[in-house]
């Protein structure tokens, strides 16, 4: 097994799931397990410059340019190290089904899971190569687990070959990126790089340097439980209300119905009672006017549903999460040129499109720090039905590798 998979099934064995409701940073303790281990891995394969923020969760390190590279532009390279709290990343069972053969993939015999070519057609892209598969209970962690993976083995693969030339290479590894918190408290100073890539894509080949704008927003509920027996013309019902919320926002404006660039509401989660409920939205447009829009709407929904309810009835909580990064990135195209040669070289053929979704990059970019986002060769994240492709997963470390080796000249950076 290659050092990049043997490092992945080792990290996604230890859970580190966010919580978005918590207010600790980070969200979950738990995250601390993995950022020790990557701490100890950094200095004993001898990179420098490591520093383990306790506080935060964070991991940064360096690679120190070769000799004669001092002057080239520092690349930095960044992966989240907590998975998505949609579904569990405790005790996960990864396994790797070898030479994939171009059908059905039972999961997990016993309850029933299959991953099944009709729900999943792109499956069938992967004949022939070994994935990684979950066992139908949890997640698998590929999303970022695999970008942690194929970054430490490129950092390795430097440090252990040092004829091959390179600039200074700064490692980033954040908390909480799947609970929108990821650079709350990322040290841009300390990072020190000129720009960088995060490594939390999916598919090999695909490379994003545009992506949604995004809000969350918590609705409220408030009604009134009586008895039903006796409940005429005084019982307010925060369950049908809140259905009638969610009739006011537009029907096919919903991730089951939406591709590409169309924005959309979604409700990713509801609890609650006739005397109360609980409903979390994201709100999300690549388009800055339509996100604006969006967001007016979701308010005006509720403002109308006050005024035939009672002033208090329906509260909103709303918060923009990050913005479209391709107005940065415009500036910086040598990224997405750099990326696309290297890709090519390699045989891969590069994929370009707009992330149904956030990185880090996206907050890091609007900071000051260009960062666009590179494939980790994994796809259907967030769920049991998650797999990562070995054969990808490799291609991409040797992809970082090559990436870095093209800036380590002071002219990359001018491409």
């Amino acid at each position: 097994m290659s050092e990049t998979i043997d490092r992945f099934l080792k990290y996604v064995r230890i859970d580190t799931c966010s919580d978005e409701d918590s207010q600790t940073v980070p969200s979950t303790g738990k995250q601390h397990d993995l950022a020790e281990v990557l701490a100890e891995e950094l200095e004993a394969m001898g990179a420098s410059e490591i520093t383990y923020d306790r506080e935060h969760c964070y991991v940064y390190a360096s690679v120190p340019a070769s000799e004669g590279c001092e002057k080239a532009p520092t690349l930095g390279f960044i992966a989240h190290m907590d998975t998505s709290p949609a579904v569990s990343g405790a005790n996960v069972k990864p396994r790797i089904v070898k030479e994939y053969d171009g059908r059905d993939i039972v999961l997990n015999e016993e309850k029933g899971v299959v991953l099944r070519l009709a729900d999943f057609p792109r499956l069938s892209e992967y004949a022939g190569k070994d994935l990684i598969v979950t066992d139908g209970t949890t997640l698998l962690g590929a999303d970022d687990k695999a970008g942690l993976a194929e970054i430490m083995a490129m950092a390795e693969y430097f440090l252990t070959h040092p004829e091959h030339k390179h600039g200074r290479i700064r490692l980033g590894f954040t908390s909480d990126e799947e609970v929108g918190r990821g650079t709350d408290h990322f040290d841009l100073g300390l990072f020190g790089a000129d720009f960088a890539y995060t490594v939390d894509g999916g598919p090999l080949g695909s490379l994003e340097y545009e992506n949604f704008n995004a809000a969350g927003a918590r609705l409220r509920v408030q009604g009134r439980s009586v008895h039903p027996g006796s409940a005429k013309g005084t019982m307010k019902n925060a369950i049908l209300i809140a259905q009638e919320f969610q009739s006011l926002l537009p029907v096919f404006q919903n991730p089951m119905y939406t591709e590409g660039y169309e924005g959309f509401f979604h409700c990713d989660s509801i609890q609650g009672t006739v005397e109360e409920v609980r409903a979390d939205y994201i709100i999300r447009d690549h388009d800055r006017t339509l996100f604006e829009e969006k967001k007016h709407l979701f308010l005006d929904a509720a403002a109308f549903l006050n005024r035939k309810y009672g002033e208090g009835t329906v509260t909103v909580e709303m918060r923009d999460s990050y913005y479209n990064m391709r107005e940065i990135m415009e500036r910086h195209m040598h990224l997405i040129h750099n990326a696309c040669d290297v890709m090519r070289e390699m045989g891969v053929a590069p994929h370009i499109s707009p992330i149904r979704g956030g990185t880090d990059g996206a907050r890091l970019s609007y900071q000051g720090l260009p960062c666009p986002n590179l494939c980790v060769g994994g796809e259907n994240g967030h769920g049991k039905y998650e797999f990562a492709c070995v054969q990808d997963m490799e291609k991409i470390t040797e992809l970082l590798i090559r990436l870095a080796e093209k800036y380590g000249t002071a002219e990359a950076g001018e491409h």
